[in-house]
């Protein structure tokens, strides 16, 4: 990596505004540091550069907290740890299907190859990268609190958009009658003693999967939001939703053009970290919820 002499000096310049505990003008020659391409570390002894990340990158969740100034009807985000050339195929379709006042999200959790998304950055689809990593109840809460727009559409990198699916959803929602609404979801089956949910298809029900999940974000976020213990999705959009019945928040399951591409985020992960996980989201549910069928929609 080539290093022009001018950033070389910068950097030595703000060494130096560190050194007399000058701050404010060790961040304005970090910024004109940023401005020429580059990034500066501290290392033990000095200073080291690297090239300009072209995403927005945190070392932790918490210091996440803003997408864009500008405001958008709706937000899509997407939670991607690894397979980042699904995440954007999703995009491009995504895109490909939503208007201009949709604005798109994708986290990229740890340090993959990320490259892959740079060709869908524009005006209205962002990536946000959390070197550090980052459990996906925690991702899905920060990417709530942070979107630019009243409604939220957490979207798996495996659902591929076959047409406009965010107009009639965000329909349903601005009326105001609906929590949530989505597009795979179902009903629990109280026979089974709560350990299983019932597809019923389209209509009011019980929980919805985050394969395509509108939030009503003010709501959501009143309700709790998602359980920061669910470090893997698996069974955190169930308790989520049973939050929202519970704060009497409804949901509807509506059919949308969407379809499903390979899962990777269950069938190429670790089966011992994906039942385990699964599980505690699971025993979760049952300790909080189980038994209290007034919270439950109707049955059908």
């Amino acid at each position: 990596m080539n290093v022009p002499a001018e950033v070389t000096a910068l950097g030595a310049a703000r060494q130096e505004a560190r050194t007399n505990k000058d701050f404010a003008l060790a961040d304005k020659l970090r910024d004109q540091i940023l401005a020429h391409g580059f990034e500066i570390l501290d290392v033990p002894g000095g200073f080291e550069f690297r090239e300009k990340s072209p995403f927005a990158q945190y070392a932790r969740i918490g210091d996440f907290r803003h997408v864009s100034e500008a405001k958008f009807d709706a937000t899509i985000v997407i939670i991607v740890d690894g397979f980042c050339d699904d995440a954007a195929t999703a995009v491009k379709a995504a895109q490909a299907h939503t208007s201009e006042k949709i604005a798109i999200v994708v986290l990229v959790v740890g340090t993959p190859d990320a490259s892959a998304l740079v060709p869908v950055l524009n005006s209205r689809t962002f990536v946000v990268q959390i070197t550090g990593g980052v459990g996906w109840g925690e991702a899905a809460n920060a990417l709530l609190k942070a979107a630019p727009s009243p409604y939220v559409f957490i979207m798996d990198s495996s659902t591929i958009f076959d047409g406009d699916a965010v107009t009639p959803a965000l329909e349903l929602l601005e009326r105001n009658e609906f929590a949530a609404v989505g597009w795979r979801g179902g009903l629990i089956n109280i026979e089974d003693e709560w350990r299983s949910v019932d597809d019923k298809g389209a209509g009011e029900v019980d929980v919805l999967f985050s394969y395509f999940l509108g939030i009503n974000r003010e709501q959501a976020l009143e309700a709790g939001a998602f359980n920061i213990r669910a470090v893997y999705y698996r069974n955190a959009d169930i308790e989520f939703g049973l939050r929202l019945r519970q704060a009497h928040g409804r949901l509807w399951q509506l059919d949308l053009p969407l379809h499903q591409e390979r899962h990777h985020g269950y069938h190429d992960t670790d089966p011992a970290y994906r039942d385990e996980q699964s599980k505690k989201n699971y025993d979760r549910i049952l300790d909080r919820f189980r038994g209290k069928t007034e919270i439950l929609s109707p049955r059908r």
